[in-house]
């Protein structure tokens, strides 16, 4: 194991303790844990509703079905991000439109997405990638102008934070018209695994807690708490999308370190940026002045010249595990072309995956392994031994 690992959650005795409590209670998948971890954390996003749900990419699938989505559609989407991001799209029957990203920020460009909508064109599913909000401004501007649904893939960006109209608000208000959040291990804030939507429509809202329980009428907190004989329809198609109460207990847990860890990501991609201000070959990341990010990921980008595989090895092979650029779909053998259209060159998103190299952060990483980190990257990049 490398001595400085990529990613670590920050767990401990009150989730371990909360995750006990919901165990002994016996009532162990989606209940009460359940329900109050979506009150507490639409109210932390400012949201009307929260409905929680097992992963981001059951999120991002149950948006797009509340959204109309089906076979024939278009999505404006990145192919820059997890792979998740276009599969939900193809679960669906449609197809990925990618366009291009920013070589800074990692996200969509807007002149771009307005560019690629077409009168197939159902939605934009935009990306806050690695925790960096996306311009919502502009995008929602352009959705509303189209017609067309607004979809944020926040998997990432949980406690990160947009400034509209002069304001500054929380990702997950939410500014389009869905937000979806994961809560993977490698996320400030997580379950195990696990995902949230949250949302302005009480209709779309209540679209999820139907699909999310294989399209059950009746939801089993009333069930068990009626004193009369209930017998369920299922009156649509549903999944088995379920969050567990053991899941949700940590999760409230988590919930209360949000703003704490968040803080200390700052401060720790702060340091990151004044401690590789001078090393050759290597460009860090930059937040434009509409955005704070929460720093889930720290991702710089390497000069041509350099190449990413070798650096990467150098550095493990000095105990220190890093991670690639943000991969592409469309270069995937799981995306032959007739399952996807380019909207627009795909140049900088194939050169982040080419040159980007994610750097170790975690919320318990300290300073003097952070300056070991730069200190490998530094001596790798000019081919020195470290």
């Amino acid at each position: 194991m490398p001595s400085i690992p990529f990613a670590r959650p920050w767990l401990g005795e009150p989730e371990a303790d909360a995750a006990r409590r919901a165990i002994l209670s016996g009532w162990v998948t989606q209940g009460p844990e359940v329900a109050a971890f979506e009150r507490e954390f639409a109210a932390w996003v400012g949201a009307p509703h929260a409905c929680a749900v097992s992963s981001a990419t059951a999120a991002l699938h149950l948006a797009l079905l509340a959204a109309g989505i089906g076979p024939g559609d278009e999505v404006v989407t990145v192919s820059s991000s997890f792979i998740a991001t276009a599969n939900v799209v193809r679960y669906c029957g449609a197809i990925p439109v990618f366009v291009d990203v920013d070589a800074r920020t990692y996200n969509m460009v807007p002149a771009l997405v307005d560019a690629a909508i077409r009168p197939r064109t159902k939605a934009v599913l935009c990306v806050h990638q690695l925790g960096m909000p996306c311009d919502m401004q502009a995008l929602t501007a352009l959705a509303r102008r189209h017609g067309v649904a607004l979809v944020e893939d926040a998997a990432c960006a949980v406690g990160s934070e947009v400034r509209v109209d002069d304001r500054w608000e929380t990702i997950g208000r939410p500014h389009g018209d869905v937000a979806c959040f994961s809560f993977h291990p490698r996320k400030l804030l997580t379950t195990g695994d696990g995902g949230m939507l949250t949302t302005r429509h009480a209709d779309w809202d209540a679209r999820f807690r139907l699909a999310r329980q294989h399209g059950m009428s009746v939801p089993d907190t009333v069930r068990h708490t009626s004193a009369r004989v209930v017998f369920e329809r299922y009156p649509t198609l549903g999944y088995n999308y379920r969050l567990t109460d053991i899941q949700a207990a940590v999760g409230r847990e988590q919930l209360k370190r949000l703003p704490a860890m968040i803080a200390h990501r700052r401060e720790l991609a702060a340091r990151y940026d004044e401690l590789l201000h001078d090393v050759p070959g290597v460009v860090g990341p930059s937040a434009p002045s509409f955005a704070r990010s929460n720093w889930q990921s720290y991702c710089v980008t390497l000069a041509d010249g350099l190449e990413q595989q070798r650096v990467m090895q150098k550095m493990l092979d000095g105990g220190v595990a890093t991670r690639r650029g943000v991969m592409c779909a469309h270069l995937e053998s799981s995306y032959p072309a007739d399952t996807w259209r380019a909207g627009s060159s795909l140049e900088t998103s194939e050169r982040n995956q080419r040159q980007g190299l994610m750097l170790p952060l975690f919320h318990e990483l300290t300073a003097d392994q952070q300056r070991d980190v730069v200190a490998l990257l530094r001596a790798a990049c000019d081919g020195r031994e470290s």
